[in-house]
């Protein structure tokens, strides 16, 4: 029996519209769910990357790779390791304070080397970096106070060291 895994695709696109709506389509038309996706422009503005995380087993992954390469606009494909890769998430939350817990959160804040981004009356809105492990911990840590509004991004992904071949 195959188990179902997270894997972490960086996929290479040209920078034109209509590319990720044929991406995310593919994805829908064979009910894979995409757990995360990133979409932003490289050091070349001609190409864009996706960094997509999707949990499937082995013989659908291999699937899915062959059929997003045979899309026109896709230039180059990679799974990324997470042991051979940097990956982050950023999470801006909005946590409800008061006179008497405000220096808690913020004590929070400095534990997990986050930032206080805003600073209201009766509330104070945190961004964080990290893995997501990180940011469910620190989300662990303030939900007593209070979790008023939350966004997250979906995970971004680099390989470590120089760039490889594939990539352009």
């Amino acid at each position: 029996m195959t188990t179902r895994q997270k894997h972490t695709l960086s996929v290479l696109v040209e920078n034109s519209p209509g590319v990720l709506a044929r991406v995310s389509s593919l994805f829908s038309r064979r009910a894979y769910n995409i757990d995360s996706l990133a979409v932003g422009p490289t050091e070349n503005p001609d190409y864009s990357r996706m960094t997509i995380v999707i949990d499937v087993e082995g013989h659908a992954l291999e699937q899915v790779v062959q059929q997003l390469d045979k899309l026109v606009n896709v230039i180059s494909i990679t799974e990324l390791d997470p042991i051979v890769s940097v990956q982050r998430e950023l999470l801006l939350v909005k946590v409800a304070t008061t006179a008497t817990t405000r220096s808690q959160v913020l004590e929070t804040v400095q534990l997990f080397r986050a930032k206080v981004v805003d600073v209201a009356q009766d509330a104070v809105t945190i961004e964080a970096t990290g893995n997501a492990e990180k940011i469910q911990a620190l989300l662990s840590v303030l939900e007593p106070y209070g979790i008023k509004e939350l966004v997250q991004s979906g995970l971004v992904a680099i390989s470590r060291g120089l760039k490889t071949g594939s990539n352009q």
